[in-house]
This record gives C-alpha cells, structure tokens and sequence, in this order.
C-alpha cells in the first residue's frame, strides 16, 4: 500500500514523502524562498548570442538569463532510430538573432553554478501520454515491455493525433482503453491552443504556462499506480490536491486533512534524516558510500564487515547484488540524477558482473526516472545515467 505526505513546516517548507508500507521511497522538497521554473512555458527575448557555444542568453522575465543550445533549436530527432544531427553544419547565428521572441520550455531549473536551461522542444505531460509538437516522433515508456501493447498502443495514438505532433506513450497507458488515451489528448492539445494564442502577444517576456509545481506531477504520475491515500496538514493543500483528484475523475484515492508534523507523526522525519547519511550500510554487514560532484555521482561497495563463507568470488558477489539492491533504492530516495559511477568490488569472473547488472536493472524497474546502464569500464566502474524526477538545488 502506498501513501502520499504534504507536510508544510514551520518556515512554509513544502516536503512531499511517498511512503509504501511505511518505508520511505521517495521524498521532494519545495523551499518557500526558492521559485520553480521547471515546466514553464514562456515567451522569451533573445538577449545575447555566444557564437563559439553555439548557444544564446534568453530572457524569460524571472531575474537570470536562461540557456539555450543550438541543438535544443534544431528538429527534435528520434533517438529510438539512432538518428543524428551534425551541429557542425549550423550556425546558431542562421537560427536566432538578437531581441527576437523565443517559444521556449524550461527543462531544468537554475543551480548554485547555473542558471535556468531552456529548450524549444516543448513538452505537456498528460495523464496517460506526453504531447510533443512540431514533431511526428511516437515512442513508448521502456517500462512497458509487452511487444503486442506496444504496437496497440503506437496503432491507437498515431490514429488519434493531428498531423505535426508526436507523443511520448506513458507507462499509466499500459491496457488503458482509446477513449481515456483520446480525452488525454483532447485536453493536451486544447493547452497548447491555448499557450499559442497567448503568445501571439506583442510584449515579451512573458510567462505562457505554469508547470503548477511538484504536487500536481507527483499525483498525476500516480493517480493509476497503487496509491490509497493522500495525507495533508495544510487547508490549502488539502483543496489542492482534492481539485486534482476531481480533474482526474478519481473517487478511489482518500484525501485526510490532519494537524501538525505528519512526517513526525508517521515516523518519516527519521527516515528523511537517514536518506543524506553519506554511509549507507547493507544487511550483510557492507556498506555503501554515496557522494556527489558537479560532474557525477560516485557510489563505492565496500565488504564492511561482512566475510563470507565461501570463496572470495561468492564473498564478493554476495556484497555487490546486495550492494544494487541499495543503490537503486537510494537512487529514487534521493532523487540523484546525471552521470552516475559506481565502483563495485572487483570481480574476476564475467558471469558475476553480468549478475551484479542484472541485478541493478531489476530493482531500478520501481523506479519511475528514466535510467540508463552501460558496460563495466576497464578500470571494473559501472557507469550510469538517472534523470531527476525534478531539479533539487
């Protein structure tokens, strides 16, 4: 059975805890001085153009001047169909020029070191699909695995939609019927009417559409999942999330409203500490330690304790499956995205590393980011890629 926890704390501090049978498994924070643009629709103005970047300043009216790189101007292509586009034969300055309006999405908010990164691939993110204009691309969630509900799913979408826009097909589509898919893009093209018109204006920047927060995407990713209950300690909170329940035509998931700290309450205060230990210990008697740089994440498997009874090989094996079981736990708990390098003990044999990946790749199927696994390095590193379900700095 899974929860969901708002809490608002007593410096306005919004923490959203999913929680499965008591255990903590995700957790987001939304801090009342710092403002989120991820999501956001805007017309911008093209401030300045860094021609040995191939990329340009927009501004989107919010303080810092966003980024843009010229491959986030050029034609979406479909990774799916390995196809490439040789950025050496444009020229940033053929595409903008300086005080034009922009059509562009921010796709990730602004850092310590970096501001706001936009794109003018845009995207809306719809209960069962992910509506994507001036483009015909259609793929489907990896997570959906059954080949024939792939190609029923592609079949459906492609009949339903206009021509020059793609889709991406969510996991929540899985066995959904046409006309829950039809009404999901129904509304998701009469938002992009909408943000259309709205930037016919003639004064920009301006702000065309609000991503509407964390709550909003958390619930909508969620509303099919296993979700029972939704638990709040805030009267604003508690309309928020009954107003999206009733968008969604959802009776089955409970909304309750109860006083003070509900994190303390359900014993989720504790679990949240824990999650930023640096050292995260395995039942065997290892450990893992996690830390994080501005270019990736490093993971380190450590025996610990933990001896063995067979020989060195098994010893090892038995530290680095438990080892993966953690870190794609951790992973979602903390949200950590980016390059990711883990340095498992070392292995002799090649059938133990193809174990220990295997591994890895089933425990991180609970987790709704997009990851990517690659081979072993020479130097024996397991290198990786996680997207962050949401910019956390």
């Amino acid at each position: 059975m899974q929860e969901i926890l708002i809490n608002k704390d007593e410096n306005n501090n919004k923490t959203i805890a999913i929680v499965e049978n008591g255990i903590l498994i995700e957790k987001y924070i939304e801090k009342e001085d710092k403002t989120r643009l991820e999501g956001n629709i805007y017309l911008g103005k093209v401030e300045n153009i860094l021609k040995g970047m191939q990329a340009a300043f927009i501004n989107v009216g919010e303080g810092k001047n966003t980024f843009i790189h010229l491959k986030d101007i050029l034609p979406k292509i479909d990774i799916t169909k390995e196809e490439k586009i040789d950025i050496s034969n444009y020229d940033i300055k053929d595409k903008l020029k300086a005080g034009q309006p922009i059509l562009v999405q921010v796709k990730r908010d602004s850092t310590s070191q970096k501001g706001p990164r936009v794109s003018t691939h845009i995207s809306l993110v719809g209960r069962y699909i992910v509506l994507m204009p001036e483009t015909e691309i259609i793929t489907i969630s990896q997570k959906i695995e059954d080949k024939k509900e792939q190609e029923r799913l592609k079949k459906e979408v492609k009949s339903l939609l206009p021509k020059n826009f793609g889709v991406i097909i969510r996991t929540s589509a899985y066995k959904k019927d046409s006309e829950k898919i039809q009404k999901d893009i129904k509304q998701l093209l009469k938002r992009w009417e909408n943000i259309l018109k709205k930037s016919k204006s003639e004064k920009y920047p301006i702000c065309l559409e609000k991503s509407n927060g964390i709550t909003r995407k958390i619930i909508t990713d969620l509303i099919d999942s296993e979700i029972s209950r939704i638990i709040v300690n805030n009267k604003t909170y508690f309309e928020e999330v009954k107003k999206i329940l009733e968008e969604f035509e959802n009776t089955s998931i409970k909304v309750c409203m109860e006083s003070g700290d509900i994190l303390e309450k359900y014993d989720i205060q504790k679990q949240i500490e824990k999650s930023e230990n640096r050292k995260v210990w395995l039942k065997c008697g290892g450990f893992i330690t996690i830390d994080k740089t501005e270019a990736l994440i490093a993971i380190d498997v450590n025996s610990g304790k933990y001896i063995g009874k067979d020989n060195l090989e098994q010893t090892v094996l038995t530290v680095n499956k438990e080892a993966s079981v953690e870190i794609a736990k951790q992973l979602r708990l903390r949200d950590m995205g980016g390059i990711i390098i883990i340095d498992y003990i070392d292995m002799e044999k090649e059938e133990s590393k193809q174990e220990v990946i295997k591994e890895l790749q089933e425990n991180l199927k609970k987790d709704r980011s997009k990851t990517q696994i690659l081979e072993f390095t020479k130097l024996n590193l397991l290198e990786m890629t996680r997207k962050h379900m949401f910019s956390n700095e």
